[in-house]
Parts: structure tokens; sequence; C-alpha cells
């Protein structure tokens, strides 16, 4: 990991570095922008045959297996998986249904003035597309974290996607209940869930996380089919003053295990913590090859000047996953997508089983949402009703706003149901 303090002779190169993280996520998505847009405009043409031409290159479809995983293949997959690891999803979607369900939005109305009632009435999203990577290791829990909120909203059609599924993904999907599960990845995924072919059907909405590929391709076809957010590779801030340096160390390796592209960040004004951690770090990464790599990467150790400042640095820097000391430190919080807090609540815990959704904010996008939620599985619809009584008294408002605008026709619809 690099080492660089804030302060001193070294700040340039810090102010260079931190600018450079501000701006991963633009970045990164360039690089790959024009191989995704091929593959988008030929899955959108030449629809199953180019899906499944990508499909037998990059995902490993045999030639002429069918793309849609059956229920009988997920209930095999299921009985043949540990009562252990049985055990573990259950629980697992048990507390993200949990979590999801606390979240629903509230239907309610009120009444401004005698005679007008607004309000707004909640209604799930009619289809869905979940992304599960399935790359390096299988994700079970993806499949959970996207499939469950979906349901808790009500979703009638939930889509799955999944390169190269995994028999604990298929597992997942048999204990959650899919029927709709295609052994299909990358960007070639995505265009089918958003413009659909002879065999998928487009979606009104694509979750999930993703490779650059992947992200790059929501990205490029949200202009019609919704998206959650860009959910890349997996970025860890720590932000500590006290920490144990061996957990510390443990998330940071943790989170960059998950690829090479993997953004791994602690920020500090105790230089003692700083040196302990970095040592810890090269230890525990010693055999954890893909950690290793990321860590080399993009693995850095900022060293500030004041609380303060690292403070500052970590809202900047907007990360997917933060940890903190302690709940005074949520005070301070403005930009991440999900926090832990103090040194007993390890950041696995939260991809796994705590309940709150894995799928998190990249690329700074934490500064303008959190993780994915039953909310991303619903629309929030406004109501008005007006009596006579009611549109007599706050008709004329409208009626004066419409004509300074100019409108004049506006005007006369409100007008002519006063009369």
């Amino acid at each position: 990991m690099k080492f660089v303090k804030t302060y001193g002779r070294s700040k340039a190169t810090a102010d260079a570095l931190i600018e450079t993280l501000e701006q991963r996520g633009a970045v990164n998505i360039a690089r790959v922008g024009p191989v995704v847009r091929r593959i988008l405009a030929e899955v959108r043409k030449g629809g199953d045959a180019a899906l499944l031409r990508y499909a037998v290159k990059f995902d490993g479809l045999a030639k002429g297996q069918d793309l849609l995983v059956s229920r009988e293949e997920m209930k095999a997959a299921w009985e043949d998986t540990m009562p252990k690891l049985q055990a573990a999803m259950m629980v697992a979607r048990g507390n993200i249904f949990g979590f999801a369900e606390a979240q629903l939005p509230k239907e309610w109305m009120i009444s401004p003035v005698t005679g007008v009632k607004t309000g707004q009435i909640v209604r799930p999203l009619g289809s869905v597309g979940c992304y599960v990577p399935g790359g390096r290791y299988p994700l079970p829990s993806t499949l959970l974290m996207t499939v469950t909120p979906a349901q808790v909203a009500g979703v009638e059609r939930i889509v799955v996607c999944s390169p190269k599924p995994a028999r604990e993904t298929m597992a997942a999907a048999w204990l959650a209940g899919v029927t709709e599960f295609y052994r299909v990845g990358g960007a070639q995924a995505i265009a089918a869930m958003a413009y659909g072919t002879a065999t998928v059907g487009r979606v009104d909405k694509i979750v999930g996380p993703g490779n650059l590929y992947v992200t790059a391709a929501k990205l490029l076809a949200s202009s019609e089919c919704g998206v959650d957010m860009p959910a890349g590779p997996t970025e860890i801030v720590v932000t500590s003053e006290k920490g144990s340096a061996a957990g510390i160390a443990a998330d940071l390796v943790a989170q960059a295990e998950h690829d090479p592209e993997a953004l791994a960040v602690l920020i500090t004004s105790n230089e003692e913590l700083a040196l302990e951690v970095s040592t810890e770090v090269k230890r525990q990464a010693r055999r954890n090859m893909i950690a290793k790599q990321s860590l080399a990467a993009q693995g850095c150790i900022f060293l500030t000047a004041t609380i303060r400042e690292a403070q500052e640095l970590t809202n900047r820097l907007a990360p997917e996953h933060l940890t903190v000391d302690s709940a005074q430190d949520l005070k301070w919080v403005r930009n991440a997508g999900s926090v832990f807090v103090g040194d007993r609540s390890p950041q696995s815990m939260g991809d796994y089983v705590s309940g709150p959704n894995h799928v998190l904010p990249t690329g700074r996008v934490g500064r303008i949402r959190g993780g994915l939620s039953v909310m991303d599985f619903m629309k929030v619809i406004t109501v008005q009703e007006y009596t006579h009584k009611g549109l007599k008294e706050m008709g004329p408002h409208a009626i004066a706003l419409a004509e300074a605008e100019g409108l004049i026709g506006h005007a006369e619809s409100v007008r002519v149901r006063i009369r």
C-alpha cells in the first residue's frame, strides 16, 4: 500500500493522488466504454444469436446448452448443499427480508386546507433484472441481496442473470423461489435485460454489482432501462484513530480480495496506527494473490495532520464501505454507501448476514445515494383530490401563477371548474 502524508513536503503528491481517486469511476468506465458499446449494439440488433455468441465466448456456455437454468437444477443444487451452508443462507435471507420490510415506504394523505387532499400511494415495479457476478467466486449472497428486497416490494417478474452459475448460487435461487434464471453475464446480460431478446424479455430496471464492463453497460443502457447505481469494483475506507491494526488490516485485505481493481484505503492522523496497519496488511495479504495485487495497485494509507482533516478526506472519497471508530463518528459522516461502527463490526458481516444490502454505490456515487434498498423496486406516486370548496379556495392562487407564466390554458382549466 502507498503510504502518503497529506501535509509537509508530500502534500502535493497527496493532493494529486486524492484527485485521481475522486475521478476513479469516470476514468475506469471510460477505459472499457468502446468494447461495451459494441456488445450492447450487437445484442440489441442480433438478439439471441448475438447473446448466445457472447455467452459461449465469455461465459463458458456450452454449445447447445440452454440459457435458462431450470427449477430442477436449482432444487438439485439446494439438496446438494451442506446443511451448514443451507442454514447460513436461510439466516441471511431472513435478515435481508426483515430489513427490507422495515424500509417499506408508507402510503399517506394530508389535507392542507378543507376540501383538498394530497398524498402518496406506493406501487412495485413490474419487472426487474438482478445481476449476480459469477467470475472468481460464487456469490449466492448477492442473489439473496438483490432478489429478496424485490420480493418484499412486490415485484411480479424477477429475472436473474449470472455467468457460469455455481451450485451455491443456484441453491440460493431455489431458496429464494427464483423462476427465471439465465446463465449469461457481462455486458451481454445487461443488454439482454435492457433491450430484450426472444429468450430474455426486457425488464423495467436492472440492479446488482459487477465488474467495469457490467457497470459501464448499466450506465450506457440507462437511457432506456432503469438502473440502480454504479456498483463496480469494491471500495473500502477505514477512518480510525484507535482501531485494532489487525482488525483494520483484515477488513482491507478482505475487501481487496474481491477484484484486482478494488480500492482499499486507511485514513488516520495516528502515525503509529498507520505503520502498524501497513505491516499487518503485508503479513495478512502474503498468500492472498488478488488482495495483494489490488493493494499494491490501489491501496493507500493517508496520514493526515488532524482528525478533522481525516474526516473531510473521508467524505471527499465517498466510499462504498466505511468503517469508523464509534457511533459518535456518525455525526460527521455525510457520504458513504454503508457504515460499520467499531472494531467488532467487520465489513464481511454486512456482505453476508446483517440485513442491510451489500449492493452499494461506488465511484463516489455515495455522495448522492446509499445502497440498494426496497425503495429501488418501488414507485411513490403522488395523489391529489379537490372538492368544489377546496378548489374555490386554492384555485385563484394557481390561476395567478399560471397567468404570470403566460399559460392561459392552465389558468382556464382551473377557472372553468370553479364556476
